[in-house]
């Protein structure tokens, strides 16, 4: 029987309810509920900002640093061909089938359990704050962003400094000490209009077709041996113009550019302009590369117990995070999004254990330093 069979059984139960609630990205209202009483159930006050939720240990001390333990509760609409209701949590063969199941919900009831484990624990060397947060799946602004941004959040820290983070995504238990961001960027080649039958004007299409083309030979030097080579693709491309007579003077396009950690989105963009002729500039700049040192206390901790690290090539709230943070949970990425998607039930159980392990490894890290 393991010492925290009773954690674990209710962090199974919490994500079975979870997984019968829709919460699609913006309508997270109801699983937000369900998490804020589950936390209630267990004498734990919470505090709620939009669809957010989040609570600090009992014996919060501002003198100590505090370490966020985050997840997300929102889930992306059921991919085509899921083989029992999305909604329905099935335990078939030791796994539990359900939308939301793996991504990321038996990540976030783990570090619930593991919040919930530590929460009396007057002898920590630092503070924790449990979030369950929203609008992940679409890199929303009402979720951990406007969290940790809230003037609210920030006074009840009350001067105690954020110095990491663990990010529950399934990882497969394994540390994803480095994200790819994403920079997404508008393109606008601009030519001159001109009547077609006449071979007038200069065709923007063509001048974007030229721009494409100097971009997909193009090749960013630095490889990182974490998240590989940076990579840009142009996925959409439109001109306003809809007569077939007529040549376009302008025609837009779209670069989705995955940016590895040994760049910045704006050397990204300078070197971009120096290759193409079309005018560009960046959607937004929030989703940045990241990279939490292997000299920072979670992923010495995590070394210490055996853990391996890699580089990541999918984005999460970690991109949105000033401090170091250590994405890391039950679960595996592959299985997100999918149909039929799942998680095991023993993944659940041994990653609370291993989460639990990792903080008591970085606290005797905090003491000693």
């Amino acid at each position: 029987m393991s010492t925290y069979q009773h954690i674990q059984q209710d962090a199974i139960s919490l994500l079975k309810k979870m997984i019968a609630i829709p919460s699609f990205s913006k309508e997270e209202k109801e699983v937000a509920d369900l998490i804020e009483n589950f936390l209630h159930e267990k004498g734990i006050p919470t505090n709620r900002l939009m669809h957010n939720v989040y609570a600090f240990n009992k014996y919060f001390d501002p003198a100590k640093p505090t370490l966020l333990l985050n997840s997300h509760h929102d889930t992306v609409k059921p991919a085509k061909g899921f083989t029992t209701y999305p909604f329905t949590p099935t335990e078939i063969d030791g796994k539990i089938i359900g939308l939301g199941s793996n991504d990321a919900g038996g990540p976030l009831v783990a570090l619930i359990a593991t919040f919930i484990h530590y929460y009396m624990d007057q002898n920590l060397p630092f503070n924790l704050v449990i979030a369950a947060t929203a609008e992940e799946e679409i890199s929303g602004k009402n979720g951990v962003e406007l969290l940790l941004n809230d003037i609210s959040f920030q006074s009840q820290l009350n001067g105690s400094a954020l110095t990491g983070a663990l990010v529950g995504e399934p990882t497969k238990m394994q540390m994803a000490i480095a994200e790819r961001g994403l920079l997404v960027i508008e393109a606008m080649a601009i030519g001159k209009a001109g009547h077609a039958a006449r071979e007038e004007g200069i065709n923007a299409i063509e001048v974007a077709m030229k721009d494409i083309q100097a971009i997909n030979e193009f090749n960013f030097e630095k490889i990182s041996e974490l998240t590989g080579k940076t990579t840009a693709k142009v996925t959409v491309i439109e001109t306003e113009n809809k007569a077939h007579n007529v040549i376009p003077s302008s025609c837009k396009f779209i670069i989705d550019v995955r940016v590895n950690e040994l760049y910045t989105f704006e050397e990204i963009l300078q070197q971009l302009k120096e290759i193409i002729k079309s005018e560009i500039s960046p959607r937004s700049l929030r989703l940045r590369s990241t990279l939490i040192p292997l000299d920072h206390p979670l992923t010495k901790a995590g070394k210490k117990l055996g853990l391996e690290h890699y580089g990541s090539p999918t984005t999460s709230d970690k991109a949105l995070m000033k401090f170091p943070a250590l994405k890391i949970g039950p679960g595996d990425s592959a299985r997100s999004h999918t149909a039929d998607e799942y998680i095991y039930i023993k993944e659940i159980e041994q990653g609370i254990e291993m989460l639990i392990n990792l903080l008591k490894e970085t606290a005797e890290i905090y003491k000693a330093a």
